[in-house]
């Protein structure tokens, strides 16, 4: 299992790959579908307030925190795929975020 320091580590880059796809989502503003829109806003809440979490060191908080940002990525990803017509940016953000969570995910169980 990983220790605290580096969870926090990689929620960094997890924060970066939200902050992509958030922009990706702005740029692309007209073309993307209302519900992937949506999955990524929450995640972009979920990523503010899961700051102060991940300086607790808290590492069962951690987890659940990763669980449910995992949850709304696997959704934004449906949608993304759903949709069908998605910008490229769009949805490699979106699925390089998805991936990160999931990794994560993985190794914290």
């Amino acid at each position: 299992m990983l220790q605290s320091n580096e969870i926090q580590k990689r929620f960094s880059h997890i924060k970066q790959t939200i902050s992509e796809a958030s922009r990706s989502c702005q740029s692309a503003q007209s073309s993307v579908p209302q519900d992937l829109k949506t999955c990524v806003e929450e995640l972009n809440k979920q990523c503010q307030s899961a700051q102060s979490v991940m300086k607790s060191h808290d590492e069962t908080q951690m987890r659940e925190c990763i669980d449910q940002m995992e949850e709304i990525g696997d959704r934004a990803e449906r949608a993304c795929q759903k949709a069908g017509n998605v910008d490229g940016n769009l949805k490699r953000a979106v699925s390089t975020m998805h991936s990160e969570l999931s990794d994560l995910k993985r190794q914290l169980h």
